[in-house]
């Protein structure tokens, strides 16, 4: 028996919300879940380490049409254990490629690999745009970088029909912190939505390109779906998003939730993350992408109203009326 879709990283965040949206009436059928840590689902789920040697083979023996690989350790934990990020991000990332390549027998799936703007690195120009070098400066970008050249390689040769989508810094991250350098971007906007005191670490003129979790669900969409005719030999693609500085989503903050939730945001500068920030990219002028027909939000208002529509439950309060 062969088909389906396979989704490996299925209990991460966007994991979840890529499963909700192929899940819906009439749809689901021939989904079968991944991840290294024990989820439930009604679907079928297996729990397993990627990066183990003859894992990937198991997950590709039913030879799944779709393939999301969404598994990755985060930014964060990446740098701070060499080992695990390089193991996880390349070593299963590998292990999965070559698993696919080795079906043979006219097997070509589409694969749809979940990269990074980490893959760049400073300096910047005023607005990355298709042309720019790929230099990242953490293992993290570099683990992904180096996904994405396989993922060319690959699809080159004919193994599969792969496509990458470097995903903008995800906000506003549902949930609790994770170990993303990036967390605070969410977490100033998370926790004061719920009443909670807020940590910023770095200074408000921070400036940074964002996209929803709705948004990102709909770049993986997206991508299953493209002729990839259409991208040639370049198969990676850097996503649309919303350019905003710290400064703007607090703005943003109090305009859709009023001065009281901003004023839970609390001052406290870490020299770290100021310093891992400072080599991340800022701005995008992502034009093969939409060309490509991928978009994006349109505000940062509008990234906080989904997180209060999809999270929350609830839909934000009209902005008061002008004197």
């Amino acid at each position: 028996m062969s088909g389906g879709t396979l989704i490996i990283g299925a209990a991460g965040m966007i994991g979840r919300k890529l499963v909700e949206r192929l899940s819906g009436p009439g749809k689901g059928r021939g989904l079968t879940l991944h991840d290294v840590v024990p989820f439930e689902s009604t679907h079928k789920a297996i729990v397993s380490d990627l990066s183990t040697p003859g894992e990937a083979e198991k997950l590709i023996a039913a030879r799944p049409e779709l393939i999301f690989h969404l598994a990755a350790v985060v930014s964060g934990e990446a740098e701070a254990d060499f080992d695990k990020g390089y193991r996880v991000n390349l070593d299963g990332t590998r292990y999965l490629f070559e698993a696919i390549r080795k079906v043979g027998n006219d097997y070509r799936p589409r694969v749809v690999f979940t990269s990074s703007i980490a893959v760049f690195g400073a300096p910047f120009p005023e607005a990355i745009d298709d042309e720019f070098l790929n230099a990242p400066l953490t293992s993290y970008g570099t683990q992904k970088a180096i996904g994405e050249l396989l993922l060319s390689d690959y699809s080159r040769r004919g193994f599969f029909d792969g496509i990458g989508i470097r995903l903008p810094t995800i906000c506003v991250r549902p949930g609790k912190p994770n170990k993303a350098a990036s967390g605070f971007f969410s977490g100033i906007i998370r926790e004061p939505l719920a009443g909670q005191e807020a940590v910023l670490p770095v200074s408000e003129s921070v400036r940074h390109w964002f996209a929803s979790p709705r948004a990102a669900v709909g770049f993986l969409v997206h991508a299953a779906e493209l002729d990839t005719a259409k991208l040639g030999t370049r198969r990676n693609l850097s996503m649309p998003g919303v350019c905003a500085t710290v400064g703007d989503e607090i703005e943003a903050l109090r305009k859709v939730a009023g001065d009281q939730a901003a004023k839970l945001i609390r001052r406290a500068p870490d020299p770290l993350i100021e310093r891992i920030v400072s080599g991340w990219p800022q701005n995008f002028d992502p034009g093969r992408a939409l060309a490509l027909g991928f978009r994006a939000d349109s505000s940062f208002e509008e990234i906080i109203r989904i997180h209060l529509q999809d999270e929350l439950q609830r839909s934000a309060p009209p902005p008061p009326a002008r004197a």
